[in-house]
């Protein structure tokens, strides 16, 4: 009796916590930092869901064969440890118009919900040439439950203006029934479906970017989910040879336990209760894809966490509250690849931005702008950046 109430007390508090889930791809208010994890925190939370316990219905997620679901026989792990869902589907599209500049990620965000489809300012001049000093185009990928213009409205233009060319897309455009979740049916809710097929809406995006510009390669500025699956573009799709700089910031890339909640549901799942499956039906496959321990989070970096050729800026932030801890985000090089790993806060304490806001920093888009070109833009940028808002505190 005891252990039975101890299971409904837990699956009690996961189900509660899917509101703060799917609310937390949309921003929180919370501004206290989050503590790193020791190493061996870090070893049991990547470890907690490598060996989940099979779910009745829920069909093995690294087998080989074809379709959603079932992988297809190079690498693809469809679906997180358990998660139910089978439906699979959607596209990428690109973007209508051009949305104005912003400077906090609130103004973005409304904008967004009247012109989801809106680019941010700077990017697609599909007549753009790359110069010499910069021959490299720069793709701009957006994070989860996110779109091309509130992911990159603030630093959109700079990146332009400092010469680069620029592009973007909406990627992982799944309704209710492909898998997206509930939130898919908000105006500007992307990044829902499953990783591997974003990734391979990315590699098509590219290879559209290399013909138009004739460059040989691109460098990738990401966030949040568009960590991870522009990583397995260059591990699984063939992107590495295309590839000359990748910078993430918050990016999911050993997973998330999201404040705990992620790593409870893998506990319950573990036990045999497909919490997660339930779960996924509000936040979509990606979302759940991204907790700790999933099989897609397990096959990215089995093999080790980088991509030979690829050149990593990992920008991370204290105060993140969807990829936590935070310094989950962070990268060890494997062979052929650099890594740089920054925490925002990193000789700039004022700088309090959260998982959304960071992409409104000043300081993120000043190391996002020394990585891409480290001799042009030596210097980084110091201001308050509060969470939530960001834009140092205008709206």
């Amino acid at each position: 009796m005891k252990r039975t109430t101890l299971g409904r007390s837990t699956v009690v508090a996961v189900l509660m916590s899917v509101t703060v889930l799917a609310m937390g791809f949309v921003g929180s208010a919370e501004a206290a930092p989050a503590q790193p994890a020791t190493d061996r925190q870090l070893a049991d939370y990547i470890a907690s869901g490598l060996h989940a316990a099979p779910v009745a219905g829920s069909g093995s997620a690294c087998t080989s064969g074809s379709g959603a679901g079932s992988g297809n026989g190079s690498g693809d792990c469809y679906g997180g440890s358990g998660s139910s869902s089978g439906s699979a589907g959607g596209f990428s599209s690109d973007t209508v118009g051009f949305g104005p500049p912003q400077t906090s990620f609130l103004g973005a965000f409304a904008f967004g919900l009247t012109a989801p489809d809106a680019a941010p300012p700077g990017s697609n001049d599909w007549q753009c040439k790359p110069s010499a000093e910069h021959p490299n185009p720069v793709v701009l990928v957006h994070g989860t439950w996110s779109n091309a213009y509130n992911a990159f409205a603030y630093m959109g233009q700079p990146i332009k203006d400092a010469g680069f060319c620029t592009f973007t897309f909406n990627y992982g455009r799944s309704n209710l029934i492909e898998g997206g979740g509930l939130g898919s049916v908000l105006p500007g809710v992307n990044g829902t479906g499953y990783i591997q097929d974003s990734a391979k809406q990315l590699s098509a995006f590219v290879d559209r970017v290399l013909v138009a510009t004739g460059a040989p390669e691109v460098d990738m500025v990401a966030h949040s989910q568009g960590g991870p699956m522009s990583n397995w573009y260059t591990k699984f799709e063939g992107g590495a040879d295309k590839v000359g700089k990748l910078v993430t910031l918050g990016a999911t890339n050993h997973g998330t336990t999201l404040v705990g909640i992620g790593a409870l549901g893998r506990a319950v799942n573990n036990l045999g209760i497909d919490i997660l499956g339930f779960i996924e039906m509000f936040v979509g496959h990606a979302g759940i894809q991204q907790t700790v321990g999933s099989d897609f989070v397990n096959k990215l970096n089995e093999g080790g966490d980088t991509a030979s050729g690829v050149d990593y800026t990992v920008i991370g932030t204290k105060y993140d509250e969807i990829t936590t801890p935070y310094n989950l985000t962070f990268l060890q090089p494997g062979p052929g690849a650099t890594v740089r790993n920054v925490t925002l806060q990193d000789g700039c304490e004022q700088d309090v931005s959260d998982h959304l806001t960071m992409m409104y920093s000043p300081r993120a888009l000043s190391l996002a702008l020394q990585a891409l070109d480290p001799v042009g833009h030596p210097n980084l940028q110091c201001t308050f950046n509060p969470w939530l808002i960001g834009g140092s505190g205008k709206l």
